[in-house]
């Protein structure tokens, strides 16, 4: 596993936010199921991981599979959200520096998708 994938899974364990900051380029791309434009930028996307730790943070949520190469790597993820079952994969890019330069969200089915996004509008309301 790859140093940035093994420092992902730590930072989602332990919820920790602050730990983002190191792993996230500043240049870094997050493209979220939900919004058409790409959010640029380590402040936006350090946002946009900070409500998904929130919001995906279920008992229940786990990475199911995953695939990694060199400098990228694909999560397959699944969790229970209000009764809805949700199914995604986290696509990952990273630098030399073994810092995250795009983060992609996919997710299905659309009940899924439907379900995550007031959800994640509420946190990201929440964290201005």
């Amino acid at each position: 596993m790859s140093v940035v994938i093994h420092h992902w899974h730590r930072l989602l364990q332990a919820r920790d936010v602050v730990g983002l900051d190191a792993l996230v380029a500043d240049d870094c791309v997050f493209q979220s199921p939900a919004v058409h434009t790409p959010q640029v930028g380590k402040v936006l996307t350090i946002k946009y991981l900070s409500a998904a730790m929130q919001v995906l943070g279920t008992p229940d949520f786990r990475y199911a599979q995953q695939w990694v190469g060199d400098r990228s790597a694909v999560l397959e993820f699944e969790l229970t959200l209000e009764g809805i079952h949700v199914n995604g994969v986290d696509i990952i890019h990273w630098n030399d520096a073994n810092q995250i330069t795009n983060f992609r969200v996919m997710v299905r089915p659309i009940k899924g998708l439907q379900t995550l996004m007031p959800a994640m509008a509420a946190v990201l309301a929440q964290l201005g």
